[in-house]
């Protein structure tokens, strides 16, 4: 897994090999935010640091900190995949959106760990 979550924000974790340093930013949100370290231990610490320090910027500015995500997913899909889906929602006997839920959360739940 190239991720870390911490206060419910995640990253992706890459490695630029011309620099030799480990770097991230925060998935999910609008704002630009963005760590890097040259080792693993250094780089936890500057994740949570740039959690931490981006929090506290907006609570300074009087911004709410966005958060990863409000629950509302729109997507544009070819017809026959939304009509398979719809069907394997109509036979497991639930509806469309918590067909899709229920398959998704499924299909991520490594990233809760």
């Amino acid at each position: 897994m190239n991720f870390m979550t911490y206060k419910g924000y995640h990253a992706r974790v890459e490695y630029d090999a011309e620099d030799e340093i480990f770097f991230g930013r925060l998935a999910g949100i609008r704002d630009g935010v963005g760590f890097h370290a040259e080792n693993v231990v250094d780089l936890k610490a500057a994740f949570h640091e740039a959690v931490e320090d981006y929090i506290e910027m907006c609570a300074k500015v009087g911004k709410e900190p966005q958060k990863p995500y409000s629950g509302n997913l729109m997507l544009r899909i070819s017809p026959g995949t939304h009509r398979n889906a719809a069907k394997a929602a109509e036979l497991a006997g639930l509806s469309l959106n918590a067909w899709t839920e229920q398959t998704l959360a499924k299909a991520t739940e490594d990233l809760n760990g």
